[in-house]
Formats: C-alpha cells, sequence, structure tokens
C-alpha cells in the first residue's frame, strides 16, 4: 500500500493480490531456506521437497506476471525483487542439475540468470544505501559465471568477470567492507577457469573458437557387433571430469518457448546421465558417508565410479606385512575430524596414518563393480587391490611423476585428467602448442575418432586382458575414458620428455601391453598425429628400441 492509503481504500480483489502474493513470497523463502537442512546425498530424501518449492516459485512467478500493475502500485513491488525471484529460480534448476546430472536444467537456468541481466532487474540497487542488497546482486553475478563455465559460454564468462570486477570495485568503495579480500579471491578463481585449457583453437580470423567436451551422439566408437556387456549387479579438474561424465546439454522449451516469457520447466527429456557426488576436500567421514550412500543407491546392472584427485599420502614406516593400508593413499581432510576438540595425531610410526583414503577403505565398496580413477602424486598406491568379491574392478592411474615442463602447467590442471576430458587438448598441450588453428583441430579430431575405434577393437579383441575392462565397456562413458587411457599411456610412452616408468599411467588390473599401450598400429596413429600438428620431433620413431 502507498501514500496516504489506508487499507479499507484498496478494492477488495485488490487487497487479495496483495494477501495471495505477500502468502506465497513467504511461502518461497521458507521452503528455499529448508533446503541447506536436506542431506546431499540419497534422493528420496530431496525430491518432494524440491518439487514442493519448485511448484510454489513456479505459482509466484506467473502470479507475479500476471498481476504486475496491482503488486506495483499497492505492494510496491521492485525490479530487485523480481530478479530475486529469477534468481532463486535460476538456483533451483542449477541445484536440480547437481542432483540429478541432467545437463538440460543448466540451460534452464542460464535463461532466468541471463533475463535477469537482460531485463536489468538489478539496475537500481547500485542507487539504494544497503549494502545487503549489492552483495545479492554479486552472488547473482558469481552463480551466473558458474552456469555460463559449465556451458562453454566464454565469451559472455569474459563480459561478466568484467561486470563483476567493476559491482565489487564500486561495492568496496560505497561501503567500506570487510569482505573485499573474498570477493577479489572470487575473481581470481573464475580468472583460473577461463584461462586453464594451455591450448586454445583459432578461427582464420585469430578468434578463440570454444570446444566442448562432453559426449555427443557418433562420438563414441561403437562396440563389436554381438559383444553382450552386463554388469553383474562421479577444482579445474572436478570440473573436467564432471563434463567427461556428461551429454552435450539439450535445449528444453525454457529455450523455443515465445520470445520475451520465461516460464519454469521442470520436466527435462529424460537421457542417461551417470549421477555425481562432488566433493571439495571432504573429511573421510564425509567421503565414506557419500560413498555409502551412492553404493547403497546403486541400480542393478550399474557401477559406482570414483574419482579422486587429492595429494598423495605416503607410507612412514616400513612394515614386514605388506596389506592394503600400507600403500598411503590420498589426503582427506583434517578440519573437522575431531576427537574432543583436538585432531587426533597419530601415536607412532606403526600406526597408519589417519587423514588417508587408504586402497583397504574402498574394498566393502567391491561387492559392487567398482571403476576408480586416481589422479596423484601416490596413484600407484592402488594398484593394491585383491578382488575379494568376483565383481568387476578398473582402477586408472596417473603418472606420479611429470617432467619439469609438465609440472610448470600443474596450475591449469593435471595432464592425466586433462588427457581423460580432451586427448586433443592434452597432446597438444603435451607438444608445447599455445594454439591450433581450426582447420587442423578438425582435422585431428576426425583422425582421432579412427584412433578411437582402432583402440577399442585392441581392448575387445585381446585374448589375454582382464574381463573386467571387457564388462565395463558396454557403458559409453566408461568405454570412452578407457579408450582415452589407453592414447594417454601410449602417447606419454612415446613423448622423449617420459623417459620415467613412474611418468606412465598405470591400472589394475594391467592392460596387456604388445596390444593396447604399446601396440604397434597405435604408436603408428601417435605418430601420424604428431606428424599432422607438425610434433614428430618430440617422439621416439622406433619407440621399442628406445626401451
Amino acid at each position: 500500500m502507498t501514500g496516504a492509503e489506508t487499507e479499507d481504500d484498496i478494492p477488495l480483489g485488490e487487497r487479495k493480490t496483495v494477501t495471495d502474493f505477500c502468502y506465497l513470497l513467504d511461502k518461497s523463502k521458507q521452503l528455499f531456506n529448508g533446503l541447506r537442512d536436506l542431506p546431499q546425498y540419497g534422493h528420496k530424501q530431496w525430491q518432494s521437497y524440491f518439487g514442493r518449492t519448485f511448484d510454489v516459485y513456479t505459482k509466484l512467478w506467473k502470479f507475479q506476471q500476471q498481476h504486475r500493475q496491482v503488486l506495483d502500485s499497492r505492494y510496491g513491488l521492485k525490479r530487485w525483487q523480481i530478479g530475486e525471484v529469477a534468481s532463486k529460480i535460476g538456483q533451483l534448476y542449477y541445484h536440480y542439475y547437481l542432483r540429478t546430472s541432467e545437463t538440460s536444467y543448466l540451460n534452464e537456468a542460464f535463461s532466468f540468470y541471463s533475463a535477469i541481466r537482460q531485463r536489468s532487474y538489478y539496475f537500481q540497487v547500485n542507487k539504494e544505501d544497503r549494502p545487503e542488497l549489492v552483495v545479492k546482486k554479486l552472488r547473482y553475478y558469481a552463480r551466473y559465471i558458474v552456469v555460463c563455465l559449465l556451458l562453454n559460454k566464454m565469451d559472455l564468462v569474459k563480459v561478466l568477470v568484467k561486470e563483476l570486477s567493476e559491482e565489487i570495485e564500486d561495492y568496496t568503495q560505497r561501503f567500506n567492507t570487510e569482505d573485499q579480500l573474498e570477493w577479489n579471491l572470487v575473481l581470481q578463481e573464475v580468472a583460473a577457469f577461463v584461462e586453464a585449457d594451455p591450448v586454445v583453437v583459432l578461427n582464420d580470423n585469430n578468434s578463440v573458437v570454444v570446444t566442448s567436451n562432453r559426449l555427443q551422439e557418433g562420438t563414441v566408437p561403437p562396440l563389436e557387433q554381438g559383444m553382450v556387456v552386463k554388469f553383474s549387479e562421479l577444482t579445474i579438474d572436478m570440473f573436467r571430469m564432471l563434463q567427461a561424465l556428461e551429454r552435450e546439454p539439450v535445449n528444453l522449451a525454457t529455450q523455443t518457448s515465445k520470445q520475451g516469457t520465461l516460464e519454469p520447466n521442470e520436466k527435462p527429456a529424460k537421457r542417461e546421465n551417470p549421477h555425481k557426488y562432488l566433493l571439495y576436500k571432504p573429511t573421510f567421514s564425509q567421503l565414506f558417508t557419500f560413498l555409502s550412500a551412492s553404493f547403497k543407491e546403486l541400480p542393478a546392472n550399474s557401477v559406482l565410479l570414483v574419482y579422486l584427485s587429492a595429494t598423495g599420502v605416503f607410507p612412514t614406516g616400513h612394515s614386514d606385512y605388506e596389506g592394503p593400508y600400507d600403500f598411503g593413499g590420498v589426503l582427506t581432510n583434517t578440519n573437522r575430524d575431531v576427537v574432543n576438540g583436538e585432531t587426533v595425531q597419530k601415536r607412532n610410526q606403526a600406526q597408519k596414518e589417519m587423514h588417508c583414503l587408504h586402497p583397504g577403505d574402498l574394498f566393502p565398496f567391491t561387492r559392487k563393480p567398482l571403476f576408480v580413477i586416481v589422479d596423484s602424486s601416490n596413484s600407484t598406491a592402488y594398484k593394491n587391490f585383491t578382488n575379494l568379491f568376483g565383481q568387476p574392478l578398473v582402477c586408472l592411474l596417473s603418472p606420479t611423476v611429470y617432467p619439469k615442463s609438465v609440472q610448470d602447467q600443474s596450475q591449469r590442471g593435471s595432464l592425466f585428467t586433462l588427457f581423460l576430458y580432451s586427448p586433443l587438448l592434452a597432446f597438444s598441450s603435451v607438444c608445447g602448442l599455445s594454439n591450433v588453428r581450426r582447420g587442423l583441430w578438425e582435422r585431428a579430431q576426425e583422425f582421432l575418432c579412427k584412433v578411437y575405434r582402432d583402440i577399442g577393437q585392441m581392448i575387445t579383441r585381446s585374448r589375454t586382458i582382464d574381463q573386467a575392462f571387457l564388462q565395463f565397456f558396454g557403458d559409453e562413458f566408461l568405454r570412452l575414458l578407457l579408450i582415452r587411457f589407453v592414447f594417454c599411456s601410449a602417447a606419454l610412452r612415446l613423448h622423449k620428455l617420459f623417459r620415467e616408468s613412474r611418468s606412465f599411467p598405470e591400472s589394475y588390473p594391467e592392460l596387456p601391453k604388445q596390444d593396447t599401450v604399446e601396440s604397434g598400429l597405435l604408436q603408428k596413429h601417435i605418430l601420424e598425429l604428431a606428424t599432422m600438428l607438425d610434433v614428430q620431433s618430440l617422439f621416439w620413431d622406433d619407440s621399442l628400441e628406445a626401451y
């Protein structure tokens, strides 16, 4: 209500409109805040709550559209409040994506975030003397940038980063706040993602071409005809692995709906993307809880994939009996694993490192098919597995030592994960290329598709390969990861800089080298690719003699 009007002066219908809007607004905030209390794991606990929250926001959004004039005049609805509702719907779609791994939800989140900027919903915020409103705007920018990064909209990301930087500068100058350092760190982290790719693809006019590395139709080598595969019973590296395990997003109704309208659309077309949990520096307790939840939720005929990108933990003492807890593993966070208020310390060298995921910690989960990828300086600890339950089990393990020139690039993410994400990007990077022309890039990608088909046939036709590799080969994502792993192993073996055996990836079980990573045909292909990129001098022409 505005001016000197009293409630009695407002027509009953308009008063009801304001009352209904206030109810929907309060209910939406209450449900949205409740999302924080939902467990991060498990499907059933969150799905119905998310559905209720989404329904209320859908009603709220449509209600404010239908009654905008009354809400403007009688309630005093501000544009930033409409922006807040749109931003919350964008957040809901983004969290739907995180919970379901359905990449199409990213497009829906993008539509709402994009509309906020195009319609300048937050424009007036800077004119109000309320720092908390400006923070809402800054947070919106940060969320929008994350969605754009995941959708590979890099040109837009650069524009948004510039705008966010200007907004942060204006905010800190006007309000002299204490969170300036935190917002500058946000900018630095975004810049690291933007600059992460070590090689750029260039058009003829030297503009950068954005490439996608999600799974696309027709990019996975087909299974051998007649082959039946069945299981008996998811930082920069995380960002890359996340995309390596997703299909290319498809547009939903929002993208094709009447221009100028925004309608929340809850149900995307059903596509099989693996469900994932993303854990940043988890404690052992957190990691084990999520592993257990994933294990419990695993549908029949499925596999649990565990990707570990972490600092290596090495054993300090020597044991006469070397078991699954005697080789170290990868570091888990120590911040919250405390007993009686103090972090528990090892009492002597005979005891094992507590803040570490040991190979033995994964043994309980080998009761179902398990596929492990370890990118760490102590990845080889996970060679020491025993397949206790006869289920399919494969571990792909990164090199533990890199040549110095490769180590210098580590701030842009791991080379091993880069190979699993984009083999051509990794191959170009390890050859010292900083840019590749678009036409050459496309020819090289086309050539690699042929190489992948040949690697697939090497794996399926080998008479000595462990059956676990073949049992996982029926899944498109795992098939592509296995093929890229073999390509990575073969390429590094031929590269002149990689001379130590510790600089080569390994696997459990071991792959038959002559049939795969040291195959004469695959070596020929790698030399052909190197010649195509004019870097053949970096590779051994006759690698067998070199050994």
